[in-house]
C-alpha cells in the first residue's frame, strides 16, 4: 500500500476552506493509503503564538479531525512535536537547501516584498522543515491546495538532491491537488482564498461556527449582476464559489447543479447552500463536541506518535549513517 502524508497548522480556527480542501481528501483517502497526519505544531511557532491558544487550536484541530472522519485505526495521526525526528531531519533539509531556493517560497517572499519587520529565520526555514516531514515517511503522495504545491516541488528537489549524492535514501513524492474543492474563496471577496486570518468575519465560515451564523454568512456572500447562475470563476468568481461549495458538501457534481439551478436566481442558490452548511456545521459539531467530552484525543495523539517515531527513528538512523554522523554503524 502506497503512503500519503499531509499536515495542517493549528493556528487560528479551521475553516469550511480547510474541511473542502484538505480535511475531506484525508478521510477519502485513508482506505486507498497508509496515512500519516500531523499537526504542525513546530510550523506554527514560526511567528509569534499565545501558548494558550496554540493549545486550545491544536486540540481542536484534533477533535475537527476525527469528527470530519478521520478513523485513528486506519491513520496515524499524532503532532509534530512529539516526533523529535522532524526537527533533527529538518535541520539536514535546511543544510540541504540554498538560499534562492527558499527565498522564492510564497509565504516569506510575500512578507518580503510588504517590507514586514521582525521576519523570523523559521519562517525562512521552515520550507526545509516541512520537506522532513514529508520525506520520514516515504510518502508517495501529498494532497495539498493549488498555494502549496511549491513546497512539495522543494520537497522532491531535495529528496533527488539527497539521493544523489549520498544514494537511494528518500521517496520523491507526488503532490495532489483535488480537483473540486481545491480553493474555497472568500465570501465577500471571491478573488481571495477563504482564510482563517482574513479581517471580514463575514468572508469566512469557521467549522466551529454557530450553523445559524454560517447560514446567514452565505445568505450574505457578494456574487454578481450577471443573474445567470453558472461555472464561470474569471467573470463569476461568486456564484462559482457557491456552487464549488455546494457541490463539495453534497457530492454533486458541478453540471448537476448548473442544471439544477437553471432558471432561478442568487437568492434562490444561496438558501440551498446556506441549509447545506447548516446541516453539514450541525452533524459535525455533534460529534466534535462528544470527542471532545471523550478521552479519544489523548488516546489517538500518544499512540500516533509511538507509530510515528518508529518509522522516522529508522529513517533519520539511516541518513545519519550515510551523512557520517553514525560512528558505530
Amino acid at each position: 500500500m502506497k503512503k500519503c502524508l499531509s499536515g495542517i497548522k493549528p493556528t487560528g480556527r479551521l475553516t469550511l476552506g480547510n474541511y473542502i480542501g484538505a480535511i475531506r481528501q484525508f478521510v477519502q483517502l485513508q482506505d486507498e493509503y497508509e496515512m500519516y497526519i500531523f499537526i504542525a505544531n513546530l510550523h506554527a511557532i514560526t511567528e509569534l503564538q499565545n501558548s494558550k491558544d496554540l493549545k486550545q487550536n491544536t486540540k481542536d484541530l484534533i477533535a475537527l479531525y476525527l469528527a470530519c472522519g478521520l478513523d485513528p485505526e486506519k491513520v496515524t495521526l499524532f503532532l509534530q512535536s512529539d516526533v523529535h525526528e522532524h526537527a533533527e531531519l529538518g535541520w539536514v533539509m535546511t543544510c540541504n537547501s540554498y538560499m534562492g531556493e527558499l527565498s522564492r517560497m510564497t509565504q516569506y517572499k510575500d512578507k518580503q516584498q510588504k517590507q514586514e519587520k521582525n521576519i523570523t529565520a523559521g519562517l525562512f526555514t521552515y520550507p526545509a522543515l516541512m520537506a522532513a516531514d514529508i520525506l520520514l515517511y516515504d510518502a508517495d503522495v501529498v494532497p495539498v491546495g493549488v498555494d502549496q504545491k511549491q513546497h512539495v516541488e522543494l520537497c522532491r528537489n531535495l529528496a533527488q538532491r539527497f539521493n544523489n549524492a549520498f544514494g537511494e535514501t528518500f521517496v520523491v513524492p507526488e503532490p495532489v491537488v483535488p480537483k473540486v474543492g481545491a480553493k474555497i474563496m472568500a465570501l465577500q471577496d471571491p478573488t481571495k482564498k477563504m482564510s482563517k486570518s482574513d479581517g471580514n468575519p463575514k468572508s469566512c465560515i469557521d467549522l466551529l461556527d454557530e450553523p445559524a451564523v454560517a447560514r446567514k454568512k452565505i445568505m450574505s456572500a457578494v456574487t454578481d449582476s450577471v443573474g445567470v447562475i453558472q461555472f464561470d470563476p474569471e467573470n463569476q468568481p461568486g456564484i462559482a464559489n457557491l456552487l464549488t461549495i455546494e457541490s463539495s458538501l453534497t457530492g454533486k457534481s458541478i453540471e448537476e447543479l448548473v442544471a439544477e439551478f437553471d432558471g432561478k436566481g442568487y437568492g434562490d442558490l444561496k438558501k440551498a447552500v446556506g441549509e447545506t452548511v447548516f446541516n453539514f456545521l450541525t452533524d459535525l459539531q455533534a460529534k466534535y463536541k462528544e470527542i471532545v467530552a471523550s478521552d479519544l484525543i489523548q488516546k489517538t495523539v500518544t499512540d500516533g506518535a509511538q507509530k510515528a517515531s518508529y518509522v522516522a527513528r529508522k529513517k533519520v538512523t539511516k541518513v545519519k549513517r550515510k551523512l557520517g554522523l553514525e560512528l558505530y554503524r
